[in-house]
């Protein structure tokens, strides 16, 4: 005799069962968002490292090239001060280059996790209508 289907309780009892699958199925897929979220966050880290390794290389470049440009500008006078000036304008400009995308590159930082916090406030949302 089925005592559960007696008392109406076989049709709870599969509604929890239904409820914990669903609820077991969206957990599985927000670890895999994380997951993914993950990967480009490290992505983010590794091209912010080397973006600051290089700003901090082509800075030590810029100030040596500045310097000897300004110590030729006043040592003689024909081509070389334009030549001096030339490098050391390009040097700039390629470290100005490399700063600006490390700045770009650390402000996107806050959109860290971005889409798995959207996904879990709209699960606390849900949770919190449902109770």
């Amino acid at each position: 005799m089925n005592w559960l289907g007696l008392f109406g309780l076989d049709e709870k009892i599969a509604r929890y069962r239904q409820l914990a699958a669903e609820a077991a199925f969206a957990a599985e897929n927000r670890v895999e968002l994380l997951a993914l979220e993950w990967e480009e966050e490290k992505l983010r880290l590794r091209r912010l490292l080397v973006l600051a390794v290089l700003a901090a290389a082509l800075s030590v470049v810029a100030l040596i090239v500045l310097s000897i440009a300004v110590m030729i500008h006043f040592w003689d006078s024909g081509h070389r001060q334009a030549v001096a000036w030339g490098v050391a304008v390009f040097w700039l400009l390629a470290w100005g280059g490399v700063l600006a995308a490390l700045v770009k590159s650390v402000q996107g930082g806050r959109r860290a996790f971005l889409l798995t916090r959207q996904e879990l406030a709209r699960d606390w949302s849900d949770l919190k209508e449902r109770l």
